[in-house]
């Protein structure tokens, strides 16, 4: 599939002359520094030198103070604590932190991951009744809370303080608990709001600390766990979490905890190659894994694990749920296609909305995300739990999936999302009546440009300018993420040196170069369908990435492509 290029901005191209001047790099570098927001030296300083000192002061978010100081009573008086989790990586990430930090002062300490499938996602009366079984006088949700309204009336009635720490959307009204951290509540004036449940709960830590009068260097061997929390829960990697991601990656690949080394060792990852990248298709899906097919407490078992010996059989047990967690997306994702082609004409639908049974609830957003990728339509997959049928949504740039699924409340028994992913139960018989309000919604809302995917570059590049002085440059502008993509370039009139070939699985590897450039190795992958036409001698144009090889000691650039434009094609 062939994207539409759109060329990112400046906000002001008076910003781009500025840095050039002030940092004494080229326009090219300066300009995408503007295009990522930075206007002046020192928000240049702050993004190339994210230090530790930069972090926000906790009690700066709404009701940290009452937060802090409870849980600090908790551990000072060695209270009962639950730490009341969710089955994701940034849920489990969070829950690992806490009950962590709480163990390493004495307190006796207990989790609780709901079951995805029983249960369901956020604070549930089965977990309240847990709390109260083990005599636990509080507990602190991560990753969740922030819609318990009833939850915490019944957590209050039963005698149990609650401590809320979320970052996810606040409805109508907020829970009435002990405190209710979000840095998303429309009362909190956090200078920063795009945590993850894991940097939240990172927060309360620090506050925590500040209140037992001990040095904020405690809270800093919690940074790892973070850091996978931003990289997995996609949030953006700027301000505060840029300073946490960039902390957390050196600590992972300094010393990370025995069960994250655990985890690199049976993956084969070297600690010292480890970027937002590899824990985003590496170390995420497999912690994700344990959540996706049933109990996420074995992510939480590892993250905790104190011995290698106990870190390993944790590990071992992820990579086995994870090897079937991609079993049956693979399965899933080969009989959504097939539905497809036997059953809808992609020109005349605008939403694509599947069903089968037999579906496994853990793999379904994940393929629905696939089949966005490849239909760039927005998608929907539904499956059957306990007689109900259940699902994941997942949508394309300008048509927010909830704003459509909320148009069809009264087909649902329930649903809950954002702009670009959603989930949702519909009431009986009604899944006809769904997915032709949802088709006809995408068709009244989307354009036919809207069905073309987009991808945004960053430059034009010469590739007589790329040099090991520009990858340096470039390399500083890790860690890369939300807000923050790694910089997609185009270069015009590229010709192929020498005889293109296909390697893998249908990956496309050449070298080209520019009439004034030196040559380039090139991969693209999965772009084996472009092998005749950059085979047969004329110039065209080539969206990428660049990367750095190393091989022996020697050090290459290479392009990753991401498009490719032929003329008159």
């Amino acid at each position: 599939m062939s994207f539409r290029w759109v060329y990112a901005q400046p906000e002001q191209e008076e910003y781009v002359s500025k840095l050039k001047e002030q940092l004494g790099v080229s326009a090219k570098i300066a300009s995408l520094l503007a295009i990522r927001g930075i206007k002046t030296y020192d928000d240049a300083e702050y993004f190339f030198r994210p230090k530790i000192e930069n972090l926000h002061d906790p009690f700066l978010m709404k009701d940290m103070e009452k937060g802090a100081e409870r849980l600090a009573l908790a551990i000072r008086k060695s209270e009962k604590v639950l730490v009341y989790g969710d089955y994701d990586v940034d849920g489990t990430t969070a829950t690992s932190c806490l009950y962590t930090f709480l163990k390493e002062f004495g307190v006796d300490a207990d989790y609780y991951i709901p079951h995805r499938f029983k249960e369901g996602y956020g604070i549930n009366p089965d977990g309240i009744r847990y709390a109260k079984k083990i005599n636990a006088s509080l507990i602190v949700s991560v990753d969740c809370g922030i819609t318990a309204i009833e939850e915490a009336k019944t957590a209050k009635e039963k005698g149990i303080d609650l401590i809320i720490c979320d970052h996810h959307t606040v409805g109508d009204s907020i829970p009435d608990a002990e405190a209710v951290l979000d840095p998303k509540r429309p009362d909190c004036n956090y200078p920063f709001d795009g945590l993850s449940g894991a940097g939240v709960g990172f927060k309360l830590i620090q506050g925590t600390i500040e209140k037992l009068g001990l040095p904020q260097s405690i809270s800093y061997k919690f940074l790892d766990l973070v850091a996978i929390s931003i990289a997995s829960d996609i949030v953006p990697i700027i301000d505060e979490n840029r300073v946490l991601m960039k902390a957390g990656l050196q600590m992972i690949q300094k010393s990370p905890r025995v069960g994250i080394k655990a985890l690199l060792d049976i993956i084969n990852v070297s600690k010292d190659d480890v970027k937002t990248s590899k824990i985003v298709f590496s170390i995420g899906p497999r912690i994700n894994a344990a959540g996706r097919m049933g109990d996420a407490s074995t992510a939480v078992k590892l993250m905790i694990s104190e011995t290698m010996g106990k870190a390993k059989s944790h590990a071992y047990e992820l990579e086995s749920i994870n090897l079937r967690r991609r079993d049956t997306d693979s399965k899933t994702m080969k009989e959504a296609m097939e539905q497809i082609d036997q059953d809808f004409d992609m020109e005349e639908i605008s939403t694509i909305v599947l069903y089968s049974e037999d579906w496994h609830l853990g793999v379904i957003g994940i393929v629905a995300s696939r089949l966005v990728d490849l239909y760039h339509r927005p998608a929907i997959m539904l499956s059957n739990v306990e007689g109900k049928i259940k699902g994941s949504a997942r949508s394309i740039k300008g048509f927010n999936i909830y704003d459509a699924i909320k148009k069809c409340d009264d087909l649902l028994e329930q649903f809950g999302g954002h702009e670009f992913a959603a989930g949702l139960t519909l009431k009986e018989g009604k899944l006809s009546d769904f997915r032709r309000r949802m088709n006809d919604l995408a068709y009244t809302d989307l354009s036919d440009n809207s069905f073309e995917p987009e991808l945004t570059i960053d430059a034009k590049l010469n590739l007589s300018e790329v040099d090991m002085k520009f990858w340096k440059l470039l390399s500083q502008f890790e860690p890369f993420g939300p807000a923050n993509l790694r910089p997609i370039f185009v270069s015009e009139a590229v010709k192929v040196v020498g005889e293109p070939t296909i390697v893998g699985n249908g990956h496309l590897k050449m070298r080209v170069k520019q009439q004034d450039s030196g040559i380039f190795d090139t991969i693209g992958f999965n772009m084996h369908e472009y092998l005749p036409s950059v085979r047969d001698g004329k110039l065209f144009s080539i969206a990428y990435v660049l990367e750095e090889n190393n091989w022996n000691g020697r050090r290459t650039l290479q392009l990753r492509l991401k498009d490719i434009h032929i003329p008159g094609k």
